[in-house]
């Protein structure tokens, strides 16, 4: 019997943690199947399915997980969600309304800035004095918003 080399116990497992971090040590209930995914480069579906083997991940408490809420499942889309072949909802908008280019408003319908003002400028001057101040205890919200406004900025 050869001896040396590493022994990794396999069933049971090597520890548990105490208390309320202890764990099933023998490998527990059951484990999650492989999945190896098809239309990979040659040798790598087998080095992947090997991995999973190497780490096998336990089974999911609850059987198949249900769809998140809001999302698409077996009951459809969400009411408010508009078909992508549907027809506009707003006919006398053109596609390119809030683009720079194109018929229909441009970037300032948006409401975004497009340029900062000159005192917005001045002020990023005095920007580490301004953010230390925005770092002290009881600093308003007010006094924060204006220095990440000044970083985006710079």
């Amino acid at each position: 019997m050869a001896r040396g080399g590493p022994r990794t116990p396999t069933n049971p497992a090597p520890v548990s943690g105490p208390g309320q971090l202890s764990q099933r040590t023998d490998g527990g209930p059951g484990k999650q199947p492989l999945g190896t995914p098809t239309g990979m480069p040659y040798g790598e579906g087998g080095a992947l399915t090997q991995l999973q083997k190497s780490a096998p991940m336990a089974a999911s408490p609850g059987g198949a997980t249900p769809a998140p809420a809001g999302g698409t499942g077996p009951a459809g889309p969400p009411a408010n969600v508009t078909p992508f072949g549907a027809s506009t909802q707003q006919p006398g908008t053109p596609v390119t309304a809030g683009a720079a280019l194109g018929p229909g408003p441009g970037p300032e319908a948006l409401g975004i800035p497009n340029a900062p003002s000159a005192d917005m400028k001045a002020l990023v001057n005095y920007l580490p004095v301004l953010e230390m101040m925005a770092n002290m205890p009881g600093a308003s919200s007010a006094s924060r918003n204006l220095v990440r406004q000044l970083k985006g900025m710079a």
